[in-house]
C-alpha cells in the first residue's frame, strides 16, 4: 500500500546520513555564513551558563553582592542546602515549585498537542471564513504572556468575569470558587497558558498538514483504508517531525515558564502558593526578594541538568524523525 511506501522513505532517508565534516565540506558557504550567528549565539549563552555554575559555588547574598564572582567559595554547599538541609529557606518550595511544574509541564503538553491539533485539521479543511477564523485563533498568541497573565489575573479574581459568567449567568457552579489560593491555583494558571500556546503550535501543524499531498490520502482510500487509518499511518507518519520539534518547545517552554505566573500573582512579585509555585517563579522569589544569590543560581543549575536530561531522552525517542537529506 501507498502509505508503506512513506515508512520506506522515511528508513531511506535514514540511512543516507552523511557526517558533520563532510556536509560542511560540500556547503562551505552556507556554513561561512552563518559562522557569524553562531559565534554570537555561543557568547550570548555560554558566558551567562558558566557564569550562573561559578555562582552556584560562592556565598552569594546581599552582603557579598558587590564581590560578585570573587564572594567566598563555599563548594557544594548551595546544592546540599537545596536538596538535604531541612532548615533551608528554599528546599521545600523548590520541591514543591518542582512538583508543581512537572504537574504543568504534562498537563500543558497534551493537552496544547491535542487542541492544536484538532484545530488544524479543521482549519485545513475548505469551509466558509477560514480566513478569519485562522486569524482570530491566531490572537492569542499575538498578545504578550506578561499581558496574558495580568488579563488572567483579574479574570480569576472572586469577582471577576469567570465566577460572573460560571454562577451568576449560566449556573454551572454552586459558589465562586477562589481560582488563586489553594488548590484550584494550578488551574487557573494552566487555562492561560494553554490559551496562549496552542495558536503557535497549531500553526506549524497546519503548516506540516498542507505540506502532505492529498495522492497519499488519495492512493490509501483505493487500498481500503478508513478515516483513523489514513490518520494513524499517513498524517501523523508524515508529521512526526513538526510533532516532536513541538514537543521540544513545550518540554523547554513550560519548564521555564515565568511571566504569566509572574505576572497574575502581585505584577511580578507575588506568591502563588505551594500548589501554583513553578521553579522559575521560586528561583526568582528566592533569588531577588530574598538575595539568595548563591542558592538561586545552584537551583538554576540544577533545572539546567534535568533539562538536560529531558531533551537526551526527547532526542533519544525522535533522533529518526530528524534527519534531513542532503
Amino acid at each position: 500500500m501507498r502509505y508503506r511506501e512513506i515508512k520506506n522513505r522515511r528508513k531511506a532517508v535514514k540511512g543516507n546520513k552523511t557526517g558533520l565534516l563532510t556536509r560542511i565540506r560540500n556547503n562551505k558557504l552556507a556554513y561561512l555564513l552563518i559562522t557569524p550567528a553562531i559565534i554570537g549565539m555561543i557568547l550570548i549563552h555560554f558566558i551567562p551558563i558558566v557564569s550562573g555554575i561559578i555562582m552556584s559555588f560562592l556565598k552569594l547574598n546581599q552582603f557579598t553582592l558587590k564581590q560578585f564572582l570573587k564572594a567566598p567559595f563555599i563548594g557544594l554547599d548551595n546544592y546540599k542546602a537545596i536538596l538535604f538541609d531541612p532548615k533551608s529557606t528554599i528546599r521545600s518550595g523548590f520541591f514543591d515549585a518542582l512538583r508543581n511544574t512537572a504537574i504543568f509541564g504534562l498537563i500543558c503538553s497534551v493537552l496544547v498537542i491535542g487542541i492544536a491539533f484538532l484545530l488544524a485539521i479543521l482549519l485545513n479543511r475548505q469551509f466558509k471564513f477560514r480566513g478569519l477564523a485562522r486569524t482570530l485563533l491566531m490572537t492569542p498568541w499575538v498578545v504578550p504572556s506578561f499581558v496574558v497573565g495580568m488579563l488572567w489575573g483579574f479574570m480569576w479574581q472572586n469577582d471577576g468575569i469567570i465566577n460572573k459568567v460560571l454562577v451568576d449567568v449560566f449556573h454551572i457552579l454552586p459558589e465562586k470558587p477562589f481560582w488563586l489560593t489553594g488548590p484550584m491555583v494550578m488551574v487557573a494558571i494552566i487555562i492561560p497558558t494553554i490559551w496562549r500556546q496552542v495558536p503557535f503550535v497549531m500553526l506549524m501543524l497546519l503548516a506540516g498538514l498542507q505540506q502532505i499531498p492529498d495522492e497519499y490520502y488519495e492512493a490509501s482510500k483505493i487500498d481500503g483504508a478508513n478515516a483513523w487509518n489514513r490518520f494513524y499511518h499517513v498524517t501523523l507518519p508524515l508529521l512526526r517531525s513538526v510533532l516532536s520539534i513541538q514537543i521540544l518547545n513545550g518540554i523547554i517552554n513550560y519548564v521555564y515558564s515565568f511571566n504569566i505566573v509572574a505576572m497574575m500573582f502581585g505584577h511580578g512579585a507575588g506568591f502563588p502558593g505551594r500548589y501554583g509555585d513553578l521553579l522559575m517563579t521560586n528561583i526568582n522569589r528566592n533569588s531577588f526578594q530574598i538575595w539568595q544569590f548563591g542558592t538561586g543560581a545552584a537551583a538554576t543549575v540544577i533545572v539546567m541538568l534535568c533539562v538536560m536530561l529531558l531533551v537526551a531522552i526527547w532526542y533519544k525517542v525522535f533522533q529518526n524523525d530528524l534527519v534531513v537529506s542532503d
